[in-house]
């Protein structure tokens, strides 16, 4: 049996950065990993160079059942404390649109750099030790793990959600929330593609790669201005994964496709200027000329030339192009989501030290627990401050 005076379970974004937290301040710490190596999901987040912050992080853009949750931690340590942190490590990085930072090289920078500040701090790692049951002890916990037995006074479980289980993801951190009488809310999977139904999917068959400017709304009224992609399954790009954590199944979603331009008054000067002129290839100088003949071919964008077009006419394609409503079948799933919606129910926990309220001495942080953020580097910037708030705490 092995000791230390903490256990954290899951070698993330959140529990590498409660570790080295943990270690600065004097604390023995193991943390334990079923994987091969560390920061699985860091390592592919971000096409391999890792999103790891936004600019504009605050609790705001934040998905939780108790709103306020999340202002604690970001509070205290804010993305501008993890770039400088970056910085003194010398990553280079760069800033794209919305605030997101991007590793210039590659996402192994940062698990390097986590890895390193968890070396400086004293850190033990013990990977390819799946967890197999934990106890309550007098004094702490007992880890027990297919390897050996950790002891611990505070036990961290920051073993992330369900998404990507292609990378180990178990649900070995809600058993755990449970087993010691924590309520969890349901989960599902977000920052996802959607799915069509087959006969969408016929519609739009030969658009796969095809990438438009819209604004997104779910029937909540929430929006986000960014690309949709669509794919051979259905819908992608950021504004679809952004909008998937406010869809629920058998809900529309409405698509914008010009937003910055009010369709009718794009065809009254089409109407003085290029009259004789069809629609379709006027069309095609402001959107895809795929997505638009595809849309013919349904009957949904008329064959006429701009002269043709009576007022109610103009007022039908106008509704469409930026009010084309659209219902999912469903999403991809756990295989392609970015992160988990819902997990341990923040109430349950304190917001300043993430530790349970009922069960003193085990914390939960990170993807575990009830907090979404959205897409652009919020949920690693969550996964920084809970980690940085308990590793401090314990």
């Amino acid at each position: 049996m092995k000791q230390f005076d903490v256990v954290i379970i899951g070698a993330g974004a959140a529990g590498l950065m409660a570790a080295a937290t943990a270690g600065y301040k004097g604390r023995s710490v193991a943390v334990l990993d079923m994987g091969k190596k560390p920061g699985r999901k860091i390592l592919i987040s971000g096409g391999g160079r890792c999103n790891f912050t936004n600019e504009n992080a605050s609790p705001e853009n934040y998905l939780c059942q108790n709103p306020h949750f999340v202002k604690s931690a970001l509070s205290r340590y804010t993305q501008h404390d993890f770039i400088e942190l970056m910085d003194r490590h010398g990553l280079e990085y760069h800033h794209k649109t919305l605030g997101q930072l991007f590793c210039d090289n590659s996402a192994s920078d940062i698990v390097d750099i986590l890895m390193t500040e968890c070396e400086w701090a004293g850190v033990s790692h013990f990977l390819r030790n799946e967890v197999t049951s934990v106890e309550k002890t007098e004094t702490g916990y007992l880890v027990s793990t297919s390897e050996d037995d950790f002891e611990c006074n505070s036990l961290i479980v920051a073993s992330g959600g369900l998404t990507m289980p292609k990378l180990g993801a178990t649900p070995i951190g809600y058993k755990i929330a449970e087993q010691f009488g924590l309520n969890v809310l349901p989960t599902c999977a977000a920052l996802v593609p959607f799915t069509l139904h087959d006969h969408d999917k016929q519609k739009f068959d030969g658009l796969s790669g095809i990438s438009v400017d819209t604004q997104v709304t779910s029937e909540d009224g929430t929006s986000f201005r960014e690309n949709i992609l669509f794919t051979h399954r259905g819908l992608s790009g950021p504004a679809i994964l952004q909008i998937s954590s406010f869809w629920q199944a058998g809900q529309a979603i409405t698509i914008d496709l010009l937003p910055d331009t009010p369709m009718s008054e794009l065809l009254e000067n089409w109407r003085e200027q290029h009259g004789q002129k069809s629609l379709k290839n006027m069309l095609i100088t402001i959107l895809p000329k795929r997505f638009i003949e595809a849309m013919i071919a349904q009957g949904n964008i008329l064959d006429k030339t701009i002269k043709q077009l009576d007022h109610g006419e103009i007022k039908v394609l106008s509704d469409y192009i930026h009010q084309w409503t659209i219902k999912p079948n469903g999403t991809e799933g756990y295989r392609t989501a970015e992160v988990t919606l819902g997990g341990v129910n923040t109430d349950e926990l304190s917001s300043k030290t993430f530790e349970a309220k009922k069960a003193p001495g085990l914390y939960f942080i990170g993807e575990v627990i009830d907090v979404t953020g959205w897409l652009g580097g919020y949920n690693f910037q969550f996964a920084w401050s809970s980690g940085v708030a308990c590793g401090g705490a314990v």
